[in-house]
């Protein structure tokens, strides 16, 4: 089992942060290389398409809008990985003015070492924080 984490620091209040990011269907809203998105089963899972035409299904494992956090596991994806899980947690920064929004997942490589999968989701992640940033 391989792990990686990235967080950032946004010049938002949290709340503001999580009404951007907070939908499990919100991602094509603030993540610019992912051109669209499906929800379905009732908002629990989502077909995303992603720059190459793949498709990558995800499935929401936990939504907690108090503490502003989502889990969701990728059920298909070109991705070399298995046992994927994935938080977004979006938190107080300690200055009381901006958020921290961290971006984790574990994962299972197969085919490639566990820096190589490190490398790749700590890549995605680490984009897809810095285009949120670019928001704000």
């Amino acid at each position: 089992m391989a792990n990686t984490i990235t967080s950032i620091k946004i010049p938002a209040s949290p709340d503001q942060v999580w009404q951007l990011i907070g939908g499990f269907d919100s991602l094509p809203d603030w993540l610019p290389y992912i051109p669209s998105s499906k929800v379905s089963e009732g908002g629990r899972e989502r077909s995303l398409a992603n720059p190459d035409g793949d498709t990558i299904v995800e499935r929401l494992e936990v939504f907690n809008h108090k503490e502003r956090y989502y889990t969701y596991s990728i059920m298909k994806a070109p991705f070399p990985v298995t046992n994927y899980l994935s938080t977004i947690h979006v938190k107080a920064d300690t200055d009381g003015k901006s958020s921290l929004v961290e971006w984790s997942g574990s994962f299972t490589p197969v085919g490639v070492s566990d820096q190589e999968a490190i490398d790749l989701f700590h890549g995605i992640y680490k984009d897809g924080l810095e285009a949120l940033q670019n928001i704000y």
